[in-house]
């Protein structure tokens, strides 16, 4: 990989706060900034590194008031390669028929849309670097997207896959030219976007990454032009989505509150 050390993360100690579990599915993609913004928000986060062989539960621990599926290199489906996603989204179903709060990152929101009966396929068009996306009606109305500064705001991507067809009851909140980019069933949020990679974090990313990977290879990007597109919108990245994971935050204190946790 030929990069520095993962920037750190620290998991917060135990504590009578609302508890989130993440999933990691990638060395590279803890929950990063993410994290961060909900650990600020009275959140203690729990991770299992799945990519390291930490077992995936496949139902809800009582304990937990929110799901965080990670971001990932493999396809939603793609068990040969990441076993542990057969566990992954039996996790998901059940947190959504529970209505546990779920907020799916990039291959998340692509696990989230397979479990439910949704299609996640190779695109023809990869996003590397930075994006803008854009809400729909029913985004702007939405108490999570709706947190949003603008309606048409910066985002961080890298992905091949996208999702191409939504399950039956989702509700598409954010879009683009390229793809589905934001969607929600319940309170399970799936979104195609990195909000926890600002520009420090994304140029690591690139950094880390092989240069023969898969999606790095579609893309035919200029990197460095990319990592100097992310580095001009910085503030603009971290305004825009710390809003809407704290909007998110607020769902886990209120599913939390009805478990007779504290809020």
């Amino acid at each position: 990989m030929g990069a520095g050390p993962l920037p750190s993360f620290v998991v917060s100690s135990p504590s009578a706060r609302p508890v989130v579990l993440a999933i990691q599915n990638d060395p590279t993609d803890p929950p990063l900034l993410v994290g961060t913004w909900l650990e600020a928000a009275g959140i203690e986060l729990r991770v299992v590194n799945a990519v390291e062989g930490e077992t995936c539960p496949s139902v809800m621990p009582d304990d937990v008031s929110g799901l965080l599926p990670l971001g990932g290199a493999m396809n939603a489906n793609q068990d040969d390669v990441a076993p542990w996603l057969v566990a992954e989204r039996e996790l998901i179903r059940d947190a959504v028929a529970k209505q546990v709060p779920v907020l799916g990152l990039c291959l998340g929101g692509q696990l989230l849309a397979a479990a439910l009966g949704g299609d996640v396929q190779l695109g023809s068009q990869c996003e590397i670097g930075l994006s803008f996306v854009t809400q729909t009606s029913a985004g702007v109305m939405d108490p999570v997207i709706g947190a949003l500064p603008n309606q048409t705001v910066p985002a961080t991507q890298w992905h091949q896959d996208h999702v191409v067809t939504l399950p039956a009851s989702a509700v598409l909140l954010l879009e683009n030219d390229v793809c589905v980019q934001g969607f929600k069933v319940g309170n399970a949020y799936g979104l195609q976007l990195h909000p926890e990679v600002d520009a420090e974090l994304f140029r690591w990313w690139v950094d880390a990454t092989d240069p023969q990977d898969e999606a790095l290879v579609r893309s035919g990007i200029d990197l460095e032009r990319a990592i100097a597109e992310v580095v001009q919108v910085q503030d603009d990245l971290v305004a825009a989505w710390q809003p809407v994971t704290a909007a998110w935050a607020q769902l886990v204190h209120a599913y939390a509150a009805g478990q007779g946790q504290h809020a």
